[in-house]
């Protein structure tokens, strides 16, 4: 018997354990209350509003940050194991693996990059396969579609939400591009915050008004308002407390969750505990003032 023949034979036990323990990955996740699916691309596209696309040409990208799919993403798990025992597929996955141990190798893979992940447009199986036998990378024909927003390799199909809050927020104030350190300082762990956060940056921006030009009816913008704000309030705040070590109090909170639990609660945090107001930038103090509770 030859190679190949030997290793399509066994291709068939390979393809019955992999889909076993997709199967038992499936379940533990409805237990643990993990969604284990793919993430859809479109889906990704169009709450994170993409528009663009740069062709980057044939690279090797590494296995384990391919997220999801274009349209197989309910065919196999989150770590690309298959969830069906559809005939046509399980041949496909067999001849591929056959291919892949024989030494023949196949194609490479069509994928979309977003930030640091990757989606397949075609090789869906080949990256099933790779990832059985424990590739860390895998040739790709790579689409990148820019993106301001952070994705990667363990986000999670519900982070999506707070994703789409993000791209909204962006939009709206541009401070990924007047302000690009923003992006990684301005990052929420629950839905809702980027919608307060604008509220918090439209009073700024009123103040702004209030200030500088009372009487007149030259409006402040919002991008540039943002850009004051992030300067004058949100940076100087955060700054304290990373002098106070405060943040190694809250693990798995963002420098935001902490500033919109500052913002809403200081009043009564320095009452309790009997507190001067902490030495920050007059905009800042004006700005604690208005939304004190």
């Amino acid at each position: 018997m030859d190679l190949e023949s030997m290793a399509y034979i066994k291709s068939e036990s390979e393809f019955s354990n992999a889909r076993l323990r997709g199967f038992l990955q499936s379940v533990m996740g409805l237990i643990r209350g993990h969604n284990m699916h793919l993430l859809s691309f479109g889906e990704v596209v169009e709450k994170l509003r993409l528009k663009q696309s740069i062709y980057l040409g044939l690279q090797d990208i590494p296995v384990k940050n391919i997220v999801g799919s274009t349209g197989r993403y309910e065919d196999f798990t989150r770590t690309f194991l298959p969830r069906t025992g559809d005939k046509r597929a399980k041949e496909r996955w067999r001849n591929i693996y056959t291919l892949a141990v024989t030494g023949k190798g196949f194609p490479p893979i069509d994928v979309y990059k977003i930030d640091q992940v990757y989606f397949v447009k075609d090789g869906n199986h080949r990256v099933s396969v790779a990832r059985d036998l424990g590739w860390e990378t895998i040739q790709a024909y790579v689409t990148e579609l820019p993106s301001s927003i952070s994705l990667e390799p363990d986000v999670e199909p519900d982070d999506l939400l707070v994703k789409e809050e993000c791209a909204w927020f962006l939009q709206q104030t541009q401070l990924d591009k007047t302000r690009p350190d923003s992006k990684t300082r301005i990052d929420f762990t629950e839905p809702g915050g980027y919608q307060r956060l604008l509220k918090h940056i439209e009073l700024h921006r009123y103040l702004m008004h209030l200030e500088q030009d009372p009487q007149g009816d030259e409006p402040i913008s919002l991008p540039d308002a943002a850009a004051d704000w992030y300067d004058n309030v949100f940076t100087p705040i955060i700054d304290e407390m990373h002098k106070s070590d405060i943040i190694r109090h809250f693990p798995g909170r963002s420098e935001s969750d902490l500033y919109m639990w500052l913002i809403r609660y200081q009043a009564r945090l320095r009452e309790r505990y009997q507190l001067a107001q902490v030495e920050l930038p007059e905009m800042a103090r004006d700005f604690l003032a208005s939304v004190d509770d």
